[in-house]
């Protein structure tokens, strides 16, 4: 159930976004009087799940959800429309406005992309605040929950992170995204400042590891899931308790269990566990496997406070404060997919490894329809959707604003032949890059 929930919410995200990238081509073209033959959600191969005409463009469903597109006439697209092209240019098509009036036209898309990720960040913090975990609050520091990455560069659990590159970060989401675009990091350990080189390719280790982040702020030991036939089953150990001591040892977190508990390997001990606000003694015997058959609440960061260790923080925002607090958020995420995308062109980072196809961005949604944070990722997917288009590969507004550039600075226009080459090079480099992306046996 929770893939049809996932994917629901991509399909919807990408249909919102793709229907309002269209149509800022659209509405450019038709304001400099540019015919527009077709405008489709999804792609039409072969036939078309709903298509009407009205006036001269075609309004359309296709049935492969890749995407959409308009069909611009008189323009070097995906549709390598030749025939038309053949034909002496006439006043409405694109080939015969203004230079500055087709890059206007081309830049329609990624204008309204940044706009709207802009306008939902906004609206989002307008409805629902900024919820987040200070920094400060991680006062017995964190819990390495990837100990073989974590290795790599000497972070410890219990470390608490003071400078990143020598910025104290201010919470902790900022901890877990800047220390892969970082070289330094300073720690407190037990009362004293350690100096730590973050590796090249950590990112790389993280992604080879596939066990789940570096860290995570410290839980307590609350009981997730009990297994038959194991010995918490036998003891009587259940759901939602909290296992706070083994017999003379207390503890307040569960990576502090996990450290203790290998201590009492086949021994008959006594966990002191919290159930209904009581204290209760509770005998149990530890196996030599050290596996007691329990599972962990694992606290997505929105519920920290639930633990009562934490107190997060929710900054509200008023009708005119969250438009420059949206543009920061949109300006944020922006810089921060840059630099993602800088190290993906780095060999030595490895970060090329961790490209998601449509599975890993569908999970991003979570397995809730929550509609805070359906709509905070489908602004981040629109921001990541006018990077990449503005990029200089024929076949995306960014290979067309190339040309349209350099026949700005030349004075002359691209030889159309070799547009039409470069448009079938650069969907090939497209369709390349999606395959790599969503299937496993291709990565190296």
């Amino acid at each position: 159930m929770e893939y049809i929930i996932q994917g629901g919410q991509l399909l919807l995200s990408i249909s919102i976004l793709v229907i309002l990238h269209e149509g800022g081509h659209f509405f450019a073209a038709k304001f400099f009087k540019t015919k527009v033959e077709s405008f489709y959600l999804f792609f039409n191969p072969w036939f078309s799940i709903y298509k009407k005409k009205i006036g001269e463009t075609e309004y359309g469903i296709g049935w492969l959800p890749l995407g959409g597109y308009v069909k611009i006439a008189g323009m070097i697209d995906e549709s390598m429309d030749k025939e038309q092209m053949a034909k002496e240019p006439q006043p409405w098509e694109f080939r015969s406005k203004p230079t500055w009036q087709r890059l206007i036209i081309m830049l329609g898309g990624i204008i309204v992309n940044v706009i709207v990720g802009f306008l939902i960040y906004s609206f989002v913090l307008m409805a629902y605040g900024d919820k987040y975990l200070p920094a400060s609050e991680l006062k017995d520091g964190i819990w390495c929950t990837n100990e073989a990455v974590a290795n790599e560069i000497g972070l410890k659990t219990g470390d608490k992170i003071v400078f990143i590159n020598g910025i104290a970060p201010t919470t902790f989401s900022q901890m877990q995204e800047e220390i892969f675009y970082s070289q330094t990091l300073q720690v407190e350990r037990d009362g004293e400042i350690v100096d730590l080189t973050i590796p090249e390719n950590l990112i790389e280790t993280l992604i080879d590891n596939r066990t789940g982040p570096m860290f995570m702020p410290r839980v307590p030991f609350v009981i997730a899931g009990v297994r038959k036939g194991d010995a918490a089953e036998v003891a009587g150990i259940q759901l939602k308790d909290q296992i706070v001591g083994i017999n003379e040892h207390s503890f307040k977190y569960y990576d502090e269990f996990k450290s203790i508990l290998s201590q009492y390997s086949d021994r008959d001990v006594e966990f002191q566990v919290k159930r209904n606000g009581q204290l209760i003694s509770v005998p149990i015997h530890i196996p030599d496997s050290n596996i007691i058959g329990v599972e962990t609440a694992i606290y997505p960061i929105a519920d920290l406070d639930k633990t009562g260790i934490y107190k997060l923080e929710r900054k509200h925002y008023s009708f005119f404060a969250s438009f420059p607090a949206g543009y920061n958020k949109a300006e944020e995420k922006l810089v921060n997919y840059y630099k993602q995308f800088k190290m993906m062109l780095n060999p030595s980072t490895g970060a090329y490894k961790g490209m998601g196809g449509f599975a890993s961005i569908s999970k991003l949604f979570g397995p809730e329809w929550i509609w805070e944070n359906f709509w905070e990722k489908t602004a981040w997917i629109s921001l990541v959707l006018a990077f990449m288009n503005l990029l200089p590969i024929p076949a995306l507004d960014g290979g067309h604003v190339m040309f349209l550039l350099y026949e700005m600075i030349t004075r002359r226009k691209p030889n159309e032949k070799a547009m039409e080459y470069a448009q079938m090079a650069g969907m090939i480099l497209l369709l390349a890059f999606m395959l790599y992306a969503n299937t496993d046996w291709l990565r190296f």
